[in-house]
């Protein structure tokens, strides 16, 4: 026994010394030795982040249903559904203002019709009552549907959205950076090669952006390993990511979820450790999704690399209509309580991971 862990120490070590963790046929071997990748993602996150387990406070806002798009893992996707009013939104901005939100998270569906006017004039509203809310606007997919609504490039539209007050942009839209998957799961979908130049585009001009994965449908480890490798490749290029976060598939209401393969909690606690050894040390901040894992296993991997579980939302509803039976807000008490629990010290930090105090 002891001659094996001797034998796996040198191995991690020798591992360590050559830099070689990011090498395909490596990550490929280190899922299916799940001691070594928990060892290691711990190393690493403990380099980076130490003992620290963040959250913000912010509210999402999902500001239309009405959409286009024919993504099949889609279950909050209507022809005729809401468009929430100017008012609607200040209410709930108001409401995330007396909550201690720092920031306010928008997102919707592709309505018909929309241009460039129709989601600056969406920033501008909430810019002009609540200046010091950070907006966190707007996926890659919408940034590609109003540009070309609107007959302007990227570049142009992010310019604008900027002056209307946008401050940094979620990186979803990703799903599984494979064309041959996205084929398969999302066929109206920007490509990955257009995803990619939305998300440099903003890099370059300055705007932040999330990162993520939509993971356990239909995709086959190697696609996550080459969307892992493809972030981190981007990242080296513009250091415009400041987190990854992970999103595991939720399987109801939605037509891809009969042919997906659920994911047990070891194979989630693994692919958070996966991550965090792939993106080493380019990518410091790894993110748990507690609305789609469940606070209990959310919690838990914090033992397996991650160092952020996200934030309060407020309200939920793209995960809810595909199954996810967490309540719609998790307060900052609620999650000071579970990160202790967990053995970690917890910090409130902003959009782009600065501290609260």
């Amino acid at each position: 026994m002891l001659s094996r862990e001797r034998e796996a120490s040198k191995f991690d070590d020798d591992l360590l010394a050559r830099d070689s963790w990011t090498n395909r046929a490596t990550l490929m071997a280190l899922w299916n030795e799940p001691v070594r990748l928990f060892r290691l993602a711990n190393l690493f996150r403990e380099e980076l982040c130490g003992d620290e387990v963040s959250f913000v406070i912010n509210r999402n806002v999902n500001f239309t249903n009405r959409c286009v798009g024919s993504c099949r893992f889609c279950a909050f996707r209507r022809s005729n559904g809401y468009f929430l009013t100017e008012e609607e939104i200040l209410d709930r901005v108001e409401a995330a203002e007396r909550f201690s939100a720092t920031e306010i998270c928008i997102q919707g569906g592709l309505a018909p019709g929309l241009v460039l006017e129709d989601y600056c004039r969406i920033l501008e509203t909430v810019k002009e009552n609540y200046p010091r809310m950070h907006l966190h606007a707007y996926s890659p997919m919408e940034v590609f549907y109003m540009s070309e609504n609107s007959g302007i490039t990227p570049a142009d539209s992010i310019r604008e959205l900027v002056r209307a007050g946008l401050g940094s942009m979620p990186g979803t839209a990703a799903e599984i950076l494979v064309d041959r998957v996205r084929t398969e799961i999302c066929p109206s979908k920007l490509t990955t090669a257009e995803w990619r130049d939305v998300i440099t585009t903003a890099h370059r001009l300055g705007v932040p952006t999330t990162s993520t994965m939509l993971y356990g449908h239909l995709e086959s480890l190697a696609d996550r390993i080459s969307h892992l490798l493809l972030l981190r490749e981007i990242q080296a290029e513009t250091g415009g990511f400041t987190e990854f976060v992970l999103l595991p598939f939720m399987p109801g209401n939605n037509p891809l979820g009969p042919w997906s393969s659920m994911m047990g909690h070891l194979e989630n606690l693994k692919m958070h450790a996966l991550a965090r050894v792939a993106l080493h040390p380019l990518i410091a901040n790894i993110q748990a999704s507690w609305v789609k894992l469940g606070r209990d296993l959310a919690g838990r991997t914090v033992f397996w690399g991650t160092n952020d579980l996200g934030g309060t939302l407020m309200e939920e509803n793209i995960s809810r209509t595909a199954g996810a039976v967490e309540a719609e807000c998790m307060t900052p008490d609620q999650f000071r309580d579970l990160i202790e629990r967990n053995g970690r010290v917890p910090v409130q930090r902003t959009t782009l991971y600065g501290r609260v105090v």
